[in-house]
């Protein structure tokens, strides 16, 4: 296969690595695409005239600060909308991994895009990540070409744990050899010895059976069955630094923790209608007044189902 010349080219073969080789899902290929051609089309437009590969080498710090600042300037232009602070670091994160692209697989590394920050988001109240975030995040993992295909695999399979079945960290950890393949569901340890038996959904399921196709490692069934790079037990440090990572290149407050997931396991349940008993067996909390605070429901949320529930709504 020929190598890339042009900008657009190399943009073209970067989306159809994440497509066919990252396995990023169709709405994050088209979302890293939008985001890459609005700063290619910039550029063109600042340089006046076609963008080679070579030239992505030569883009300065300033250049790519003029970009951002042209997109949150735009907010007041008459009929168009700027970025707000969030979509502007997503789309930085865009274009800092279409150039960690350029520099593994076609040999133009450009070390100025590395001295642009974000710009500063402010932190708002404590909240699950939403729906679109949580994808984000565990699309974001395979978009790394500096890692190993088995540790994208495994690290894509924790979150999808964390937020496909409620578990904390220990208890994803936790898991065995021999409790993979995973069945329908599974039975878990919590605080306090409590134990507690929780579904597992098929997209849980299908990204441990991948992780265990690429692990280099053949464990016995009484070891753990998340490994480490060098094969010992993958530790809570681990996940905890790789979701600081992840929220970091998509521009989400220090918040979104794998804790979060859990959190937003709950909250995703209650807000499509699950009774807070059932969320609260599936989280293992004692009481019921745990639940609630823990999934902190908005008023909106509230208000709504008080809608659908009550007989005289």
């Amino acid at each position: 296969m020929t190598a890339p010349t042009t900008a657009r080219q190399a943009l073209a073969a970067w989306l159809e690595h994440l497509a066919h080789e990252r396995r990023a899902s169709p709405r994050t290929v088209r979302a890293y695409g939008d985001n890459t051609l609005a700063y290619l089309n910039f550029l063109e437009r600042h340089r006046g005239e076609p963008l080679s590969v070579a030239d992505l080498g030569g883009i300065t710090a300033a250049e790519l600060r003029a970009y951002l600042a042209f997109r949150r300037e735009d907010e007041t232009s008459p009929g168009k909308e700027g970025l707000s602070p969030r979509s502007l670091s997503q789309s930085l994160s865009s274009i800092r991994a279409f150039h960690r692209y350029l520099d593994h697989r076609l040999d133009t590394p450009n070390a100025a895009i590395g001295l642009v920050r974000g710009p500063r988001i402010k932190v708002g109240a404590p909240r699950p990540v939403t729906e679109d975030q949580a994808h984000g995040l565990i699309a974001e993992i395979g978009l790394d070409p500096d890692r190993d295909d088995w540790e994208v695999a495994r690290d894509e399979a924790v979150l999808t744990l964390l937020w496909g079945c409620g578990l904390r960290i220990s208890e994803a950890l936790s898991l065995v050899r021999r409790d993979a393949p995973l069945a329908d569901s599974l039975r878990i340890t919590g605080k306090g010895g409590k134990t507690r038996i929780t579904p597992v959904l098929d997209i849980v399921r299908e990204r441990i059976d991948v992780y265990l196709a690429a692990l280099p490692f053949v464990l016995a069934p009484d070891e753990p069955l998340f490994r480490a790079k060098r094969g010992g037990p993958l530790s809570p440090r681990h996940v905890q630094a790789t979701m600081q990572l992840l929220r970091g290149r998509l521009g989400l407050s220090d918040r979104a923790t794998p804790h979060a997931l859990r959190h937003s396991f709950a909250t995703h349940l209650l807000g499509a209608g699950a009774d807070l008993r059932a969320i609260q067996d599936l989280l293992g909390h004692a009481s019921l007044s745990t639940t609630q605070r823990y999934t902190q429901v908005d008023a909106a949320g509230l208000l709504a189902a008080y809608g659908k529930a009550h007989p005289r709504a």
